[in-house]
């Protein structure tokens, strides 16, 4: 893989007809899901002393169905229904079928994620797949790793868990804030935009993307004139946009979640609109959904990045057979990824227990015989052989942290209609590393 440049300089471009991959999902309550896993990764050789599972892998979901990334849920939750189906079908993992059990992460302001894993935890998850929002992650990680759990995000990109005190129990197939705000930041300066004001939701996805966007955007020469690290519960955003206004950028670059709608409106109203200043999106808040009521053309030319690389038509025909609505893939090739990758460790370290398939993940995702499917992969460990699981969002390649060491970054473009297509305009892929 080639390594994202410093700003300023080429970054590596994949043509968005090239073969890529991407995540897509459906819908669930307490229906068939897959399990989590950890960060912090325990090194490759190590392996449990002994059987401490019960035999039966179960995974649990903690992904949204309510609150500020509910749009997020459904390709989430579809990715890990159609893994746990596949999983099955190739005879699932120590010889008995997977369970899967969907709970709801809600958002910061409810108590509902804390509920859900107390619910999985009592009906003995091995891995918790979840949550979506970082803040989200961080106020149940300590629940989920203290009882021995994997806790495996297929969306959280904060760049906290590369530290995070997870006892070697927390992974995520989504990439460190740190690689998609090197390539926010190089994509504006390369438009031309040599003065920025960044409007951020005050939390550790906020604040941690907004940090690196505006390091990399001074680094390629532009000037950051203004910076509002907002109350995203406020009930409106006009003091916060005046402060913007006031210091005349070029582009905005918006980082937040659903509420990023009432920030849009205040932006038209003062003037501030698309025609006239750049505005760019991260993944928080590129939706194909919460603008469809605004205006035709409110958002024409927006750009925005989502980590993960194209999801391949196939794999978007086999989401359709779980949730045959589904129209949004962002994350479910993470997610999918997610549910595969847990079962081949469970199966790796012939135990479904969390801290045996937490010692196991990092194993089966790098150094060995590449292998692309479930059954693929769980044939070469019945062989014998030391596997390297080649993901649909990518390499993944765990480092010591539990984060990928390679990902993509899609940039993509809305349309008249407000919406952006499903295939990215771009892709660029970097070490995390930098």
């Amino acid at each position: 893989m080639i390594r994202i440049a410093p700003a300023g300089r080429v970054l590596a471009v994949a043509a968005a007809a090239s073969l890529a991959l991407t995540a897509c999902g459906g819908s669930g309550d307490d229906t068939a899901a897959p399990q989590q896993t950890a960060s912090s990764a325990a090194p490759a050789s190590s392996a449990p002393a002994a059987t401490q599972g019960d035999g039966t892998l179960t995974l649990g979901t903690v992904l949204p169905q309510t609150g500020s990334l509910a749009f997020l849920g459904p390709p989430e939750f579809a990715a890990v229904d159609l893994a746990v189906k596949e999983i099955n079908e190739a005879g699932g993992v120590l010889g008995k079928p997977v369970k899967a059990i969907h709970t709801d992460s809600g958002d910061t302001t409810t108590n509902i994620a804390s509920q859900s894993v107390d619910k999985l935890l009592g009906q003995k998850a091995d891995a918790i797949i979840g949550a979506a929002s970082s803040s989200v992650s961080e106020s149940i990680i300590d629940k989920i790793t203290g009882a021995g759990v994997v806790q495996f995000s297929p969306a959280n990109t904060s760049d906290k868990f590369t530290t995070v005190n997870d006892q070697g129990l927390y992974f995520r197939t989504a990439p460190p804030d740190k690689l998609q705000g090197r390539v926010l930041g190089d994509l504006v300066v390369a438009d031309g935009n040599d003065s920025v004001g960044i409007l951020a939701m005050q939390d550790s996805y906020g604040s941690g993307l907004a940090d690196q966007i505006a390091k990399t955007a001074e680094e390629g020469g532009a000037t950051v004139v203004e910076r509002v690290d907002y109350d995203p519960k406020a009930a409106e955003f006009s003091a916060d946009v005046t402060k913007i206004k006031a210091k005349n950028p070029k582009a905005v670059v918006l980082i937040g979640f659903e509420e990023t709608s009432k920030v849009i409106q205040e932006l038209v109203k003062q003037g501030l609109t698309a025609d006239k200043v750049k505005w760019y999106m991260v993944d928080g808040n590129m939706s194909n959904t919460n603008y469809l009521k605004m205006p035709k053309g409110t958002l024409k030319g927006v750009k925005g990045t989502i980590p993960g690389a194209e999801a391949p038509d196939a794999f978007r025909e086999r989401l359709l057979t779980v949730d045959k609505e589904l129209e949004d893939y962002t994350y479910a090739a993470e997610s999918y990824d997610a549910a595969v990758l847990i079962a081949l460790a469970a199966e790796a370290a012939q135990d479904d227990s969390g801290r045996s398939i937490a010692a196991k993940l990092a194993e089966v995702s790098k150094g060995g015989e590449k292998c692309k499917s479930f059954k693929e992969c769980a044939d070469l460990l019945k062989a014998g052989k030391d596997i390297d699981y080649e993901g649909l969002s990518g390499p993944i390649e765990f480092d010591d942290n539990g984060d990928p060491a390679v990902a993509t970054i899609g940039v993509y473009q809305y349309g008249d209609d407000n919406k952006y297509p499903g295939k990215a305009e771009e892709y660029r892929t970097g070490n995390i590393a930098g």
